[in-house]
């Protein structure tokens, strides 16, 4: 008996399904974790550029688009046990040019941009809200890392009972191993997972 079979055997693994208002949220590409020597590595870059025909699918639809990135103050006073664990976090400040959404991706006037804290969108941000006043049940979810603030936002999107659909050619990790144990996860306990050509035929169709 596979792995796979252990799940399926125990009702893992149910697909969950588009609603009726999607959304896109783009977790965390910003120039630091696109780049091997800042942050970045094993198939981040792929995902970025797997994601532009992704966001311009969801701009001709006018779908709303969110996109994070981790923000902390240029004194440090803001950062906590995240970035202790992780000090290379601490140049993520507002200014730095390692904190702006990639040139690919950048977004539009109309587009919320989060600043976060923490791995998810949802911790003490106002994505929640932001997302119910426009009736938002469904959430595309693209960004880095996947064993990381994508995972962590896909499993508080679960929490806040938004339908999680992970774009997984769209998701990277600086390393093989984590990137597809938590894609796996993912599927089995918190979120549909599509390829990024199926997710812009949905998009495009009003799915």
């Amino acid at each position: 008996m596979t792995e796979s079979d252990v799940y399926a055997r125990q009702g893992f693994g149910a697909v969950v399904g588009s609603g009726e208002r999607p959304a896109l949220l783009v977790v965390d590409f910003v120039n630091a974790f696109a780049d091997p020597r800042m942050l970045g590595g094993g198939n981040i870059e792929a995902a970025v550029a797997a994601t532009v025909p992704v966001l311009r699918a969801c701009r001709e639809r006018s779908l709303p688009v969110v996109f994070t990135r981790i923000v902390y103050a240029e004194d440090g006073s803001d950062a906590g046990v995240w970035a202790t664990k992780l000090p290379a976090l601490r140049q993520l400040t507002p200014d730095s040019p390692a904190n702006r959404v990639v040139d690919a991706l950048a977004p539009l006037p109309g587009e919320l941009v989060i600043d976060k804290k923490q791995a998810s969108a949802f911790f003490g941000t106002d994505l929640a809200p932001w997302l119910v006043q426009r009736r938002v049940d469904t959430l595309y979810v693209t960004g880095c890392t996947t064993s990381g603030c994508v995972r962590a936002s896909v499993v508080d999107a679960v929490g806040w009972n938004f339908r999680p659909i992970v774009i997984e050619d769209c998701v990277g990790d600086r390393a093989e191993g984590p990137h597809a144990a938590n894609l796996f996860d993912m599927r089995q306990k918190y979120a549909d997972l599509v390829t990024a050509e199926a997710a812009i035929r949905a998009i495009a169709g009003g799915a």
